[in-house]
């Protein structure tokens, strides 16, 4: 065995061996802990404090997307693409008062697990609950299937693994740690991989800067060839004013339907956590976003003509292999590992979950007491999505970001009727479920192109078709209004008018049809952002304690 070969092969791989090792320790450790009924298995007995809950919800939302597809996405479109994602995330936490409240209220009252059981039972409509079931599947699925895939390529890029051979492995070891937990130890290693991912980016982007020439001059450099990645609307315009606007709506309406997110709040220990959740939030964003999309940008430095789709995708990967030895090359990956990873185990947990809680029970009327059943849906939907995976390879050429666009919008569908069902007297299944109805046909005939939003994104139209929908068929049969918890109006009109102006000057019109001007590298309006996002934060801190005052 020559030298080179150790260092190049068996080095990196047994660095990816001790951080699955790692993952390995706290799932026998949290098999210790594990309780043998559904609701500690799923929502660790719902018992996640601030910090944890912040990791968890953090780890479990940031993941191959992040890295893989952002990253790929600045590539092909530019420093555009951070705004939306790090305002319009942090922006979103602000669900986390008005959605995670009344979740976690109705969870700890009626002892409520899945999306689906909450939706349903509040209306008492199994025709609802099974609806939204099957919105949530579909939708997930995909969503799933990107981390394989983002793992396949990783490992091919990094060990010379073939695709489908990776996914396999890392999906194998997700089941693997998540099974002999549950949630507890999904938390624990999503704080663990939390904060490998923060040191291991920001390790990242020093060491690929320098191997680019330095921060400012790797990026004045793409600058002096593509100035179009530097402006606010993006290379080819593409990030136009309609269609920025339509990626900001759809965050905000979409993340909180995601499965795994939305059963976080049932797991939180009181409110207080989920506080501290919405207060960190957008400063997370705001600092660790910008890592993948410096990182994409800069990649035309050293690849300037990656063509395809898939291609930019794996940007990271390339720039990761180029600028470091083999051994740190394979830690910083496992970083990329752990965003995907993070996300997977907790989509897996969620759903079968909602497999267990939302088909089994109903279904054969009977309540399960242990967790057989939920660990065999865990391996089939795991299955189910390495399916994905692989057909992905062979028959698809969406990018990371397509994908996510289309999945998250049919979640999105879902926001209207979840609002009303929390704070609408009037709402009914009838509403819901043609609201709902009329807003996944519309998506369909939207993707075959048979109906064209104009300059904005099919969420908008979506959104507001199934939200006059839902008010009109409400409305025409209602018989018995519900009785719902009163609004504290002043606070609610309060803070209502701040987080609209918050959200105004997030539209800064008035730097897209400027030339960008370069600080240390960065255009100024990324620097806006940066502290616009640190005031939405500190805006929500103040609006937190108004909450625990009023």
């Amino acid at each position: 065995m020559d030298a080179s070969f150790f260092t190049d092969k068996i080095l990196p791989a047994f660095v990816i061996f001790l951080y699955f090792s790692t993952m390995a320790i706290f799932g026998l450790y949290g098999r210790k802990f594990l309780k043998k009924n559904p609701e500690d298995f799923f929502l660790g007995s719902r018992s996640l404090k601030g910090f944890m809950l912040l990791a968890t919800m953090a780890a479990s939302n940031f993941s191959a997307f992040t890295i893989f597809g952002f990253s790929g996405a600045a590539y092909r479109l530019g420093y555009s693409f951070y705004p939306i994602m790090a305002f319009g995330t942090g922006f979103m936490a602000l669900t986390f008062v008005f959605i995670g409240h009344r979740v976690w209220e109705l969870g700890k009252k009626k002892s409520y697990i899945t999306p689906p059981e909450l939706m349903g039972k509040e209306l008492e409509s199994p025709a609802l609950r099974v609806l939204v079931l099957i919105v949530m599947l579909i939708f997930s699925l995909p969503y799933i299937a990107i981390q394989p895939i983002a793992a396949g390529y990783a490992l091919e890029t990094l060990l010379g693994i073939p695709y489908f051979a990776g996914a396999t492995l890392v999906t194998l070891f997700i089941v693997f740690y998540t099974l002999l937990g549950g949630l507890r130890t999904v938390a624990w290693t999503d704080l663990f991989q939390g904060l490998m991912m923060l040191f291991a980016m920001t390790f990242a982007i020093f060491g690929i800067s320098k191997a680019s020439g330095g921060f400012t001059f790797a990026n004045e450099n793409v600058f002096a060839k593509l100035p179009e990645l530097f402006s606010r609307p993006g290379m080819n315009t593409v990030y136009n004013p309609s269609f920025w606007f339509s990626y900001m709506i759809l965050w905000f309406f979409c993340d909180p339907l995601f499965p795994q997110l939305f059963q976080r709040f049932f797991a939180a220990k009181d409110k207080k956590a989920i506080n501290k959740v919405m207060i960190f939030y957008p400063a997370i964003t705001a600092f660790f976003f910008l890592i993948p999309v410096v990182i994409g940008v800069i990649g035309h430095v050293n690849f300037p003509d990656l063509a395809t789709k898939a291609e930019s995708d794996n940007i990271f990967s390339l720039l990761v292999n180029s600028s470091f030895s083999p051994a740190i090359a394979a830690f910083i990956m496992a970083a990329g590992l752990a965003a995907l990873m993070s996300t997977m185990d907790s989509q897996l947990l969620t759903l079968s979950s909602m497999f267990t809680k939302d088909i089994y029970e109903p279904l054969f009327k009977k309540k399960t007491k242990d967790n057989k059943l939920a660990k065999l849906f865990t391996i089939f939907l795991a299955g189910v999505g390495l399916l994905i995976a692989f057909f992905n390879e062979s028959s698809f050429n969406s990018s990371i970001l397509e994908i996510t666009t289309q999945t998250f919008t049919g979640l999105a569908v879902l926001f209207p009727s979840l609002f009303a069902i929390l704070y609408w007297k009037n709402v009914t299944s009838t509403g819901a479920i043609t609201s709902i109805l009329t807003g996944e046909i519309l998506l369909i005939l939207y993707y075959f192109n048979i109906l064209d939003s104009g300059n904005f994104l099919p969420v908008i139209p979506i959104l507001i078709f199934t939200t006059f929908t839902l008010i009109v068929v409400s409305l025409i049969t209602v018989k018995n209004p519900r009785k719902l918890p009163p609004l504290n109006l002043n606070f609610t009109a309060k803070w209502a008018v701040i987080f609209t102006i918050l959200f105004l000057l997030s539209l800064d019109f008035w730097n897209w049809n400027k030339t960008p001007i370069l600080l240390k590298g960065l255009p100024l309006w990324i620097y806006y952002f940066l502290a616009l996002n640190l005031v939405l934060a500190l805006a929500m801190k103040f609006m937190s304690k108004d909450l625990q005052n009023s």
